[in-house]
């Protein structure tokens, strides 16, 4: 392109020591605005452009593009983006980041345990850290904070109810639409655009700080192993909240990560397999199947298997049996702590109950006790 450029310039030299006038084409004119658009130098010599931001208190080093062109009556007009329109920079958010982590420099020292003979699975799904839901609209106030607030009280709630059950393990279900908007338009991945309650940002923060209070909070109980789930509203930020959790927690022993981008996990606990997914991915009717296929050694050397779906907000159960009329998988979706937003309002989508979930597996018996925790 810059060759290109360089050619229409001789050209245009060449006809001006003729005398005569160079008439542009259209893609003429767009590959000068290109070349512009990516020079410096154009912003940094051009006087009225200076004194157009100069008047309205603009940095410089704040702009991201410029475009210019002239009124009929001679006059100079300039159209300016800055990172402003954009929000913070990504850079930016990944430096503060990176302090946040490497100024908390977490150690976490070895607890001594009692030996459990039981896992705790904590699920709190569809949190959507940055959803707004206004009561006089609604019905229902939420935001950020409330998420916030809900899943702390959930996970505490949840783990008074496990009380005299020996925990061997937690199994803490993390992703799902923790993250309301994938990008800086309020767009879910998709781009449907949301109702918000803050800055992307912001809510990629306090959805970090929520999850490393819960871990800090369960890894008391016993060793956590965390599991992401990839979901439609936060395809991306998700993933990457879930890494830079991994990364928070490098110098814990006891609490370990399975983040990959695989839209379907699956554990293995004694007697139990189970699978988790977002809900919106396979076909319920496919998934004891895809279990099978997928973990075939799993699926033999398990007798109570189970999958945990989101998605729906709303509790839904299914059984298959086998031809011994053996429990061969148990489907279930699990409730949300999230607020009714504005579209589902007007939809009619009300009136589901909020909680958080949980559940008590025995190495030997299965799913033996389920959580609730309802606000």
């Amino acid at each position: 392109m810059l060759l290109d450029f360089k050619t229409l310039v001789k050209k245009q030299n060449k006809l001006s020591s003729q005398g005569k006038r160079l008439r542009l084409s259209s893609e003429e004119v767009e590959l000068i605005n290109e070349f512009r658009g990516q020079n410096l130098d154009n912003i940094n010599s051009n006087t009225a452009l200076d004194l157009h931001i100069k008047e309205r208190g603009i940095s410089k080093k704040d702009i991201v593009s410029v475009k210019h062109w002239q009124s009929m009556s001679g006059e100079l007009r300039f159209s300016i983006v800055t990172k402003e329109n954009y929000g913070v920079e990504q850079n930016e958010l990944l430096e503060d980041i990176k302090n946040l982590i490497d100024n908390h420099a977490p150690t976490y020292p070895t607890i001594k345990r009692t030996k459990g003979e039981h896992l705790l699975v904590i699920n709190p799904a569809d949190i959507h850290i940055g959803k707004l839901a206004v009561a006089l609209e609604t019905g229902d106030k939420y935001n950020s904070d409330i998420a916030c607030k809900r899943v702390l009280e959930g996970v505490t709630g949840l783990l008074s109810k496990s009380k005299g059950f020996s925990i061997d393990r937690v199994l803490f279900c993390v992703g799902n639409d923790i993250l309301h908007i994938d990008n800086v338009y309020n767009q879910t991945t998709a781009g449907t655009r949301q109702d918000v309650n803050g800055k992307w940002w912001q809510h990629f923060e306090l959805a970090l700080d929520l999850y490393v209070k819960c871990v800090e909070i369960l890894r008391e109980v016993a060793p956590v192993d965390v599991v992401h789930s990839m979901s439609n509203h936060d395809y991306q930020s998700g993933f990457h909240l879930a890494h830079a959790l991994k990364s928070w927690f490098r110098n814990a022993k006891d609490v370990t990560f399975d983040i990959s981008v695989s839209h379907r996990k699956y554990y293995k606990y004694g007697s139990n397999l189970i699978g988790l997914e977002h809900g919106d991915g396979a076909k319920m009717d496919n998934l004891p199947m895809l279990m099978a296929n997928e973990r075939p050694n799993d699926w033999s050397d398990t007798k109570y298997r189970y999958w945990y779906l989101h998605h729906l907000h709303h509790k839904v159960k299914y059984k298959w049996r086998d031809a011994k009329d053996f429990i061969g998988v148990t489907v279930e979706y699990m409730r949300s702590p999230s607020g009714t937003d504005s579209w589902h309002s007007r939809k009619g989508f009300t009136g589901v109950l909020k909680a958080v979930e949980g559940f008590i597996h025995s190495k030997e018996s299965g799913q033996i006790a389920r959580l609730v925790h309802y606000f």
